[in-house]
C-alpha cells in the first residue's frame, strides 16, 4: 500500500503591519475627519442659505420664472424679460450714481436706452411716446414731430414758451385771470389759417400794436368794425383848409359849428390812397400834397 502524502504544516499570513498600516489608519481617520467636516459646513451652508426644495431663502423657483421676496441687491448687469412685483406691492428699483436699462437686438445693437442719473434723464430711442391707462396719446416726440395730446397744454413758465419754428394749432388761451400774449422779439409773428381766424376777448380788452406800421387786409371781402363806438386817434388835422375857409369870411359859423357842447367836431376826409384826415365841418374835404403821401 501506498503511504498518503505528507501535509503541509507550514502557514502563511497576508497583511499589513508596521508602518504602512499606521499610515492607513491615518490616511483613513484623515478622510473621516474631511468628509464629517465637508458634511458640517454643507448642513451650515443650508442652513444660512435657506436652502428649500422651492429655493434659495427669499428667492424661490416657480413655473415660468423666480420669485423674489424681500430686497435684492444686483452686483453686475441684470439680464430679464420681465420685472414684476407681488400682486398689491410695489416694485422699487435703486441704484447709485445712475440707472440704465437697454433693449438691444438679435445682435446686440443698443436699440433703445433709458438712463437716470444725478443731474438729468436722458431716454435713447426713434420716439418718445407716453399714453393714459385707456391707451390714448398724451405725448409722442420724434425726428418729425412732437404731439401732445392732452385736453390742454398749459405753460406755467414766467418766459412763456419759445418757438424756434412754426406751430400749428387750432386753439390759443390763456388761464382764467390771466392775459394772452403774442410776441416775435427780434423777427415778424404770423397767423395764417385756411378758413378763418377769430381772436376774442370774452372779458377784457384786446390790444395790437406795431411799431411801425399795422395793416388788416381782406383781398377778396370787406372789413367791418362792429361796435357802439369806434375811435380813431392820433389823427392829422385839415389845418390848411379850416383856415383858408376862415379867411374867406365864414369864420363865425366854422367856430361855432366845430364845438358840440364843449366838444370838439370834425370832418372824417380820406385820400385816394386811403389815407384818413380831418377836416373841419365847415370846409371842404381838400389836402395838398404832403397831407396824402
Amino acid at each position: 500500500m501506498s503511504e498518503p502524502p505528507a501535509r503541509c504544516t507550514k502557514s502563511l499570513n497576508f497583511g499589513v503591519y508596521g508602518w504602512r498600516k499606521r499610515c492607513l489608519y491615518f490616511l483613513v481617520l484623515g478622510l473621516a475627519v474631511i468628509v464629517i467636516l465637508n458634511l458640517a459646513l454643507t448642513l451650515w451652508l443650508l442652513k444660512v442659505m435657506e436652502f428649500s426644495f422651492d429655493g434659495i431663502g427669499s428667492l424661490k423657483v416657480i413655473p415660468g420664472g423666480i420669485e423674489l421676496h424681500g430686497q435684492a441687491a444686483i452686483l453686475d448687469a441684470l439680464i430679464a424679460s420681465s420685472v414684476k412685483s407681488r400682486r398689491g406691492s410695489n416694485l422699487e428699483l435703486e441704484s447709485w450714481t445712475n440707472f440704465t436699462a437697454s433693449a438691444r437686438s438679435d445682435t446686440g445693437q443698443v436699440l433703445a436706452r433709458f438712463t437716470l442719473s444725478e443731474d438729468k434723464v436722458e431716454c435713447v430711442a426713434k420716439a418718445f411716446r407716453i399714453t393714459d391707462p385707456n391707451g390714448e396719446l398724451l405725448f409722442l416726440s420724434s425726428n418729425n414731430r412732437v404731439v401732445v395730446g392732452a385736453k390742454n397744454l398749459k405753460i406755467t413758465g414766467v418766459g412763456g414758451a419759445v418757438f424756434e419754428g412754426s406751430v400749428q394749432t387750432p386753439l390759443v388761451t390763456s388761464a382764467a385771470g390771466h392775459d394772452l400774449k403774442l410776441e416775435s422779439a427780434t423777427r415778424s409773428l404770423e397767423i395764417r389759417a385756411p378758413q378763418r381766424i377769430n381772436i376774442e376777448s370774452s372779458a377784457g380788452e384786446l390790444s395790437a400794436s406795431s411799431l411801425s406800421e399795422l395793416r388788416l387786409t381782406s383781398r377778396e371781402g370787406s372789413l367791418k368794425l362792429e361796435a357802439r363806438s369806434v375811435y380813431l386817434r392820433g389823427l392829422i388835422s385839415n389845418a390848411t383848409t379850416t383856415s383858408s375857409s376862415r379867411r374867406s369870411g365864414s369864420a363865425s359859423g366854422s367856430s361855432s359849428a366845430t364845438r358840440l357842447e364843449g366838444v370838439s367836431v370834425y370832418q372824417l376826409c380820406a385820400c385816394e390812397d386811403g389815407k384818413l384826415f380831418l377836416a373841419s365841418p365847415d370846409a371842404l374835404c381838400q389836402a395838398d400834397h404832403s397831407l396824402c403821401h
